[in-house]
């Protein structure tokens, strides 16, 4: 059976970030911090070969999309953008819960079931298009949770306790199979 691997990768550190503010579909850049770590990440996978790179149209994917990946054929999807927090764009990141929006919407947002729902249309799109490939994807933390729940059978609750961020174990991709 055919399978599309993907190799997820986060957007570098923002100014938001560094400012303990969570930006959610606000468009910010990356922040110095965040310049030095797509140096460093191109260094770190320059031996890997990907048919094809996805990036949410944000601008922090995008520049980090864009530095990283020179070269290779780089497409923007929407579908990959971060959850939007609607009211609390840009709020401190203790305010943003993800647990008690798994199904409820933020204000004038989304919840993780709506971009849990845009990465499965993604996913159906990569399934009917790149069989057999080996895609990257830079995006950010929702759509990346959405991943653990959609390929790796984990619950929302799971997926969310089992973030990385938690446990500061950044690494240079995350590696997903998606059967065809």
């Amino acid at each position: 059976m055919k399978k599309v691997h993907i190799t997820y990768f986060v957007h570098g550190t923002t100014t938001d970030n560094e400012a303990g503010l969570s930006s959610g579909w606000s468009d910010v850049g990356l922040s110095d911090l965040g310049k030095k770590q797509n140096l460093d990440l191109k260094e770190l996978i320059k031996r890997s070969k990907f048919d094809i790179v996805f990036t949410s149209d944000l601008r922090r994917a995008k520049e980090t999309a864009n530095f990283v990946f020179n070269g290779t054929k780089i497409i923007e999807d929407k579908r990959l953008r971060e959850l939007n927090y609607g009211v609390l764009q840009g709020a401190r990141e203790e305010e943003i819960v993800y647990e008690k929006h798994i199904s409820n919407r933020f204000p004038n947002g989304e919840s993780l079931k709506d971009v849990e729902k845009r990465m499965k249309e993604f996913l159906d799109y990569l399934k009917n298009n790149y069989s057999g490939k080996h895609v990257a994807v830079v995006a950010h933390k929702a759509p990346q949770l959405a991943l653990d729940v959609l390929l790796n059978g984990m619950t929302w609750n799971q997926a969310i306790e089992n973030d990385w961020r938690h446990k500061k174990a950044w690494k240079p991709g995350w590696d997903y199979l998606l059967e065809c």
